[in-house]
């Protein structure tokens, strides 16, 4: 594979490779048992493109969960550009409820895989994101001061234990405005 040594990758494969992971990443969401045939198929690539890039089922949920999680730590910024503080920090924690329910489907097959490598380098993008956004809702005065990011993280691991469908969804809601509450108690804007 060209990336494991450091060569060049074409424009087409760089391609393949990325649309292959957006396939996976709804594939995964509707259903944890889809095929790595299917995915290739639905794709428009080959197995043999599949395999090249992803060379086994693991590889391609790691593939999947990476990229989940640079996009999930690169949407702070975003929101911050363009919403309030305390709506940008919902916000981006709706979209984690959202991640924590794709996530459901794969959690046996991503706990089996993750070591300590798979976790330090995953948690230091999020822990910058809830970083971020809980200094601008600090200094909004949205929230209270001094809120650690870890103990915000470590409480909404809730979500990876919310089973996805409606009910999830709006036992999600729920769970997220009562921690949103509880960090705007002893705010000073409040």
């Amino acid at each position: 594979m060209a990336e494991a040594r450091n060569e060049p990758v074409r424009a087409d494969a760089r391609q393949n490779r990325a649309r292959i992971i957006e396939v996976a990443q709804k594939a995964f969401t509707a259903s944890g048992d889809v095929s790595l045939n299917s995915i290739a198929k639905m794709a428009g690539v080959g197995p043999g493109t599949l395999y090249r890039h992803f060379p086994t089922r693991e590889a391609l949920i790691l593939a999947v969960y990476r990229h989940e999680v640079e996009r999930l730590a690169a949407y702070a910024p975003e929101l911050l550009e363009d919403h309030p503080p305390l709506e940008a920090l919902r916000l981006w924690c709706d979209r984690l409820a959202y991640y924590g329910r794709i996530k459901h489907g794969l959690a046996d097959v991503l706990h089996a895989l993750t070591d300590d490598g798979l976790a330090g380098e995953t948690y230091g993008p999020i822990i910058g994101a809830v970083t971020l956004l809980l200094r601008a809702c600090e200094d909004a005065g949205d929230i209270r001061p001094g809120v650690d990011p870890d103990d915000v993280l470590l409480m909404l691991g809730f979500l990876w234990r919310i089973s996805p469908g409606e009910e999830g969804e709006a036992r999600a809601a729920r769970l997220l405005d009562l921690v949103v509450d509880g960090l705007r108690a002893g705010a000073p804007n409040l």
